[in-house]
């Protein structure tokens, strides 16, 4: 058998490899404020809120930590329904704009109770508690509700009781898939484009895996859209 004849042919420059770093402002602190349930008690101040808003169990206190990146910031209890006040938090954003020049932004993440049908005094059934309603129509500061739905049972009454209300009310929205980690390829596919359809919003769902951290980024830049506006 006839050996191939090394060449030596000339090589270009070694490939240089760089981490990809997200544009736009990134969470670099977090920090629990206080807890309300009516207005007179809420941070002074005209900081921007971002709201979090779901069914209980549907892991927005995981997500929330996930998000920035703080375990513990938020509680998670094996509880649906542990959350009974508007805690706000203190959220500290930082871009870089240049090797010498930062630009730093504060804001409100806003977490909301979980919904469910609550009692009243009259005997009806309400979907939330009335100042959970009181401060969605009512804060001024309130710049977008991030609505989540739990990626496994995407067609809950509930939750779309839920999104036609907050429609109805002319809250901008952010639908936030949780939970995509316990669905596989087929049903993730399938579950998402339901979600799509029955919560349709002007921007797409974001999928979310606070086990993975997927979709962080995605909703980081949601989020610097209303911070930044059209510069993240």
């Amino acid at each position: 058998m006839q050996k191939r004849k090394k060449t030596n042919k000339p090589q270009g420059p070694a490939p240089v490899y760089t981490r990809k770093v997200p544009a736009g402002p990134r969470i670099i602190a977090a920090k629990y404020n206080i807890s309300c349930v009516k207005e007179d008690q809420y941070p002074e101040g005209d900081t921007v809120e971002v709201a979090f808003l779901g069914r209980s169990n549907v892991g927005k206190s995981s997500l929330i930590n996930s998000l920035c990146n703080y375990r513990g910031l938020a509680l998670v209890s094996g509880q649906p329904g542990k959350t009974k006040t508007i805690n706000f938090f203190d959220i500290e954003s930082k871009e870089n704009i240049s090797e010498t020049e930062e630009r730093r932004y504060n804001w409100f993440l806003v977490d909301l109770p979980g919904y469910g049908f609550a009692k009243t005094n009259k005997g009806n059934r309400d979907l939330w508690s009335s100042f959970i309603a009181d401060y969605i129509l009512h804060s001024p500061r309130l710049m977008l509700l991030c609505l989540l739905i739990d990626g496994r049972h995407p067609e809950m009454p509930i939750d779309k009781q839920a999104f036609d209300w907050l429609v109805q009310a002319g809250v901008p929205l952010q639908i936030v898939v949780t939970k995509i980690d316990k669905l596989n390829s087929k049903e993730r596919q399938s579950n998402l484009a339901k979600i799509k359809e029955l919560y349709p919003t002007e921007t797409p769902p974001i999928p979310y895996s606070s086990l993975k951290h997927t979709g962080r980024e995605l909703l980081q830049q949601r989020i610097n859209e209303i911070l930044v506006g059209d510069e993240a």
